[in-house]
């Protein structure tokens, strides 16, 4: 009896109190862009309930921000992949820890369709991640190379009607299910075997649902006005805003061409069409060792081709051919043909973890042999990656300045305890716009900083209810001392998490409570094409 007592005195305290949470004395920059302003802010039932002078109100909690920012929660506009946070609960940590609340997931691959396995469709696995619980808000693609392989395999040759015809129905019960847009990457077999008007046809379904095209272009160096130019006519082709992945001119003859980049976005949102893009800040891109290879190499299969690298003859001709061809993504190039400029960021096999953070050509120092032994060797263990260092500050530097450039990680959620590699913008490229490029460089205010972190992330996105703080609105908010923010996640230790993120809130809950992470699963699938689809 007196148990009962107790509890209902505490449900009748709990509904008496003002707010479930209340933040005191904090500067606010409300993710629009305007200065930042002193104000209290109180959480109540997952939404922003008041903004104001507040002392004296009530609350279940109150912590004193003693004049850190309140910002939106950050918004990653690349962030690979929601599985792992199906697989690991703990894999939140390295987007929550960052000031991140919300991932896009999907690029050339998404999570569906899938031919077999625990789910197969976007609804199937939408109502998995529900029903597990998650973290932080997850948007996701649909993939254009998922379901080209689905529906034609690895194979290097265009669909029949028929097959087309399948993968539009792919593409269509994706954006029924909650898919906000087609995405694509296309310098990855076999994404990199459609032709336009393929990509087109696929973008006019996204389309019809009011969806984005969103891709990681054909090309990213010597070619890369004109892969911009076919971003931005399949977006007009097929009648949908277009969204471009990690912007960037690689390689050192390529890095003016930056400029010319960002004027042909800006042309193009000039006569009406939306065309936004992101960026990592970091001079060393990540991807897959094999994508030194020209992908028509590929075109069977990736297994049937790396059979063929233990035979001397197929590596001295893809070696010249590597050394002497241009009219591809060749990486090798990129980084002005020095083995020294790419490092091993993350092998498989654990006998040969010790090469993780060190260069091609440090290794082959160490044991002994030349590089390219080192790159074919690698290459052909399969699931390698690496850092190439392909770009410089200045067109960071210009592309944060462009007004329609949000943020990326470009890699997915990762539990720091069980990884055993990374690009450490895994881990601290959202604290490294505040630290660096604000803080120290001063390329951007910190609310034009936030802006591109929350509310032009939003609108790219379709979650106009969210990036943003404002009576009403969900309270995903992060804390953070703007004095101290900062990455220290490194290329030779990039598993390391950011400091001066004292606390971030997930739809009004506690995601990091004091720098510690509550395993509060506040996140939602949020689907901001479907009706009712952000709650």
């Amino acid at each position: 009896m007196l148990l009962r007592l107790s509890l209902l005195l505490l449900a009748a305290t709990a509904a008496a109190q003002d707010f479930d949470l209340l933040l005191t004395g904090g500067r606010i920059v409300d993710g629009s862009g305007n200065p930042w302003y002193g104000a209290d802010l109180g959480i109540r039932n997952g939404r922003i309930a008041s903004i104001g002078p507040l002392a004296g109100r009530s609350a279940r909690r109150t912590i004193a921000i003693g004049g850190m920012i309140v910002s939106p929660g950050f918004i990653d506009m690349m962030g690979a992949s929601s599985i792992p946070l199906l697989e690991d609960r703990a894999a939140a940590q390295s987007k929550l820890r960052q000031g991140i609340t919300t991932m896009l997931a999907g690029e050339g691959a998404s999570a569906a369709p899938q031919k077999d396995g625990r789910w197969r469709t976007f609804a199937e696995y939408f109502r998995l991640l529900e029903q597990a619980g998650i973290a932080l808000n997850v948007v996701h693609n649909v993939g254009a190379a998922q379901v080209r392989r689905l529906v034609i395999g690895e194979e290097n040759r265009a669909p029949t009607p028929g097959q087309l015809a399948e993968m539009k129905r792919h593409v269509e019960q994706a954006m029924r299910d909650g898919a906000v847009g087609l995405s694509t990457a296309l310098i990855y077999p076999p994404g990199t075997y459609a032709a336009t008007e393929e990509l087109v046809e696929l973008a006019r379904v996204a389309a019809r649902h009011g969806g984005v095209y969103l891709t990681h272009m054909r090309n990213e160096s010597h070619q890369l006005l004109e892969a911009i130019g076919e971003s931005i006519r399949i977006g007009e082709q097929a009648g949908l805003p277009v969204h471009i992945f990690h912007l960037k001119a690689a390689g050192e003859e390529n890095w003016p061409r930056i400029t010319d980049a960002l004027r042909l976005i800006q042309s193009a949102r000039d006569r009406g069409l939306a065309v936004t893009a992101d960026i990592y800040p970091y001079i060393r891109n990540g991807l897959g060792i094999g994508s030194l290879i020209h992908p028509r190499h590929y075109a069977a299969g990736s297994a049937p081709f790396l059979k063929t690298l233990d035979d001397a003859q197929v590596r001295d001709a893809l070696r010249r051919e590597i050394e002497t061809t241009a009219d591809w993504e060749n990486w090798y190039r990129h980084v002005g043909r020095n083995w020294d400029n790419i490092l091993v960021a993350h092998v498989q096999d654990s006998s040969l973890k010790r090469f993780e953070g060190r260069s091609v050509e440090e290794i082959a120092r160490l044991r002994g042999v030349d590089s390219w032994t080192v790159f074919f060797d690698l290459v052909r263990q399969e699931g390698v990656s690496v850092n190439p260092k392909s770009m410089n500050e200045d067109q960071k530097h210009q592309a944060l300045r462009a007004e329609f450039v949000s943020v990326c990680t470009d890699a997915p959620p990762m539990n720091i305890s069980t990884a055993t590699g990374a690009h450490p913008r895994a881990f601290g490229a959202f604290p490294r716009i505040l630290a660096t490029y604000v803080r120290e460089d001063k390329v951007l205010s910190l609310e034009g900083a936030v802006r591109r972190m929350t509310s032009l992330a939003a609108n790219t996105l379709r979650l106009y209810g969210r990036g943003r703080i404002a009576p009403g609105l969900p309270a995903d908010l992060v804390v953070f001392d703007p004095a101290r923010i900062r990455d220290t996640a490194t290329f030779t230790k990039p598993l390391a998490f950011p400091e001066g993120i004292p606390y971030v809130i997930v739809n009004g809950k506690l995601a990091i409570d004091d720098n510690r992470f509550t395993g509060e699963n506040a996140g939602a699938v949020l689907r901001p094409l479907l009706r009712n689809g952000e709650s």
